[in-house]
């Protein structure tokens, strides 16, 4: 019918509802409840801070590129107001492409879920399923009719997304921490997948202890955590362990963290005040908060103290996994350890890397570290020091030998590459902060190269080789957009040079210097115009096009 036709016609040329409100998507807001410079899409910004801009760093900001129809938000400075003032604009951009795209109704396609781990007893289930030349990944059914879609469901909209901050029943999740100066604020917000560690001081009066609210266990847990940023679910704060710390700073861990202890006076001494409190929060996939719990640190104050220093942290884990620290998200953090691991044995079962977090685990083994420099500068001694390698440092350190005519080759050869290596050196780097161990392809394997050097000696009889360096080269390249490049580690080369030692006569010994260096080499390349002024034409002229010239 008629009637029929003119209503998908009107339903093809109407617009479809956007899916991303662009107004709120900020590129720029890297910071938690703080504006960052320059950035004019920023939420946490106020009139004041924008009159100190010089210009805006993102100053267009669009959804996905291919679609037919969009908004687009336009930010700009009126240097001419006193004081300047931002301009926000909110525009119609249209695609003048004739391959775009004018509907997104593939939800499936709107976020990313974590695929399935192959394990020994799903391999058989999931080879069904992907084993072949192709497989189908297309919903049930397609809805072309935009103006009939459900909304969206309530947990795609109100789930935590990376550095919201986590909410209460009340407010938000308290993390005290110095703003302008080392006093504890507790304004600072916990943002979700942020892990987080504070410092600061708090003004006390031992005296009245028992009346000072952020002394009290019940300050930081009274609160229950909403499982999404919308939702009516809640999860209480359980209290997952007690530590005791006494004036002269012994600690003593409780048998039983059931009963809450508050402060009180007692003998002239506040009991039981807070000293520091670690939270870890547990969460799904799909950024839902499941669990939550807080470790306490409680001290005795004196009634001389007019102050106390308070430590907190905050860290996140996704269930059915092991904690592992991050060292960036995505890209590596300056100054954060370079994660290293191996490759276990019989893989792909269990296809995952034994990887360790460097200089943040207990463990010296599994590490990617250095020899560290001692004051004492003996190899022999300091073949348990080691140093982390954390990205973007270059460092040197070193130590001497002493080599007498009593040593035997073999063994000091060993000892010295353990002080060079460590008890056991890794196979691969993680190629971001956050790879994850069943991510494989997320590692680099670290490449082992040897270099033999000769000393030459005319009172030496007989020789052998020993390691006297070795030179760690990490290689590294931005990755991403410009606006915000994540590091990303390429390459990690490990050169061991030998030299050749002698054997010394009676009575004579020799000082041999010991070295370990680590270079980290930005490889990025230059980012390429989109034209080029003159193209350039490969072709071969005829051997007599220039006859009779030469």
């Amino acid at each position: 019918p008629a009637d029929s036709v003119d209503a998908a016609q009107a339903r093809v040329r109407s617009a479809p509802a956007p899916v991303t409100d662009v107004a709120r998507l900020c590129v720029c807001d890297l910071l938690v409840a703080q504006c960052d410079a320059n950035c004019c899409c920023d939420p946490d910004c106020s009139a004041e801070d924008f009159s100190l801009f010089t210009s805006c760093s993102v100053p267009v900001v669009t959804g996905d590129s291919q679609l037919c129809s969009q908004k687009a938000a336009v930010y700009s400075l009126d240097v001419e107001a006193n004081p300047p003032e931002r301009i926000f604009k909110l525009i119609d951009q249209v695609n003048p492409s004739i391959f775009c795209i004018h509907a997104t109704n593939y939800k499936q396609a709107l976020y990313l879920k974590s695929p399935e781990i192959p394990t020994p007893e799903n391999f058989d289930q999931l080879l069904d399923k992907f084993g072949g030349a192709t497989f189908s990944a297309e919903p049930d059914s397609w809805n072309l009719d935009t103006d009939a879609q459900n909304p969206p469901d309530a947990n795609e909209t109100s789930r935590y997304e990376y550095g919201v901050p986590v909410q209460t029943e009340d407010a938000f999740l308290r993390l005290p921490s110095p703003v302008v100066s080392s006093w504890c604020s507790d304004a600072n917000p916990a943002g979700f997948l942020v892990n987080q560690a504070t410092k600061c001081i708090r003004s006390v009066n031992a005296e009245k202890c028992d009346s000072i609210k952020a002394l009290s266990m019940l300050f930081y847990i009274n609160s229950s955590i909403l499982a999404l940023t919308w939702s009516v679910f809640q999860v209480n704060i359980t209290v997952q362990s007690i530590v005791v710390q006494s004036v002269n700073g012994m600690r003593t861990l409780l048998n039983s963290s059931d009963v809450l202890r508050l402060p009180m006076v007692l003998d002239e001494l506040c009991i039981n005040a807070v000293l520091g409190v670690n939270y870890h929060i547990t969460h799904t996939d799909t950024g839902e908060i499941i669990e939550a719990a807080a470790a306490f640190v409680l001290g005795a104050i004196s009634k001389e103290a007019l102050s106390i220093e308070q430590s907190f942290e905050i860290s996140f884990t996704q269930e059915n996994t092991q904690p592992v620290p991050l060292s960036g998200n995505p890209g590596y953090v300056v100054g954060l350890p370079v994660r290293a691991g191996f490759q276990p044995q019989g893989y792909p079962f269990p296809a995952a890397f034994l990887f360790a977090a460097l200089a943040l685990s207990s463990n010296k083994h599994s590490q990617l570290t250095i020899l560290q420099s001692t004051s004492t500068q003996d190899c022999l001694a300091a073949q348990g020091a080691r140093a982390p390698v954390l990205f973007g440092y270059n460092m040197v350190s070193g130590c001497k030998l002493r080599v007498t005519a009593a040593m035997k080759c073999q063994p000091l050869a060993q000892t010295l590459l353990d002080v060079l290596k460590g008890q056991s050196f890794p196979e691969y780097v993680a190629s971001f902060g956050n790879s994850q161990a069943q991510d494989v392809l997320d590692w680099v394997p670290i490449t082992q190269l040897h270099i033999s050097e000769q000393m030459v000696s005319n009172t030496l009889q007989s020789s052998c080789q020993i390691p006297v360096s070795l030179e760690i080269e990490v290689k590294w390249t931005k990755f991403g957009s410009l606006v915000n490049p994540q590091a990303r580690i390429v390459n990690v080369t490990a050169t061991i040079t030998t030299t050749t030692l002698k054997q010394l006569p009676s009575g004579r010994e020799r000082i041999i210097p010991i070295m370990s260096s680590v270079v980290f080499t930005d490889i990025s390349s230059p980012a390429e115009p989109s034209y080029k002024a003159w193209p350039t034409i490969n072709i071969k002229l005829p051997f007599d096009f220039f006859y009779p010239f030469v």
